[in-house]
């Protein structure tokens, strides 16, 4: 669950920072395109990380469910509110995503177990 918080709040907060920018900017949406794709990994990574490390154990299952379940709202949300599936181009990505979250969970776990070592 603080996995997909902190995956959300981060988009919403990059979402707020792009919308500003691009509002009292001259800069267009094309030209933000992969800062925008680069940062949405960084949060799906980061998600899987801290979902891993609250886990502490099976952390590419964790970080995949938590990836899932981030591609499962999304998709949700663009099917019931604009009444459009994935086309091939977000099925790719999403795929990435729930992988990137996967390596996020799996290296939270390693680090979590790593500083539970060192502090017995």
């Amino acid at each position: 669950m603080y996995g997909l918080i902190f995956i959300f709040a981060f988009a919403v907060l990059c979402s707020l920072i792009f919308a500003f920018i691009l509002r009292f900017t001259s800069a267009e949406e094309g030209m933000l395109q992969y800062i925008i794709t680069a940062l949405s990994f960084i949060a799906l990574f980061g998600g899987g990380f801290l979902s891993g490390g609250k886990r502490k154990e099976k952390g590419w299952l964790i970080g995949g469910l938590t990836g899932l379940i981030y591609s499962l709202v999304v998709f949700l949300f663009q099917y019931l509110g604009y009444d459009r599936l994935f086309d091939t181009e977000q099925v790719i990505y999403h795929t990435c995503y729930t992988l990137i979250a996967m390596m996020g969970g799996i290296l939270g776990v390693n680090i979590a177990n790593n500083n539970s070592r060192r502090s017995s």
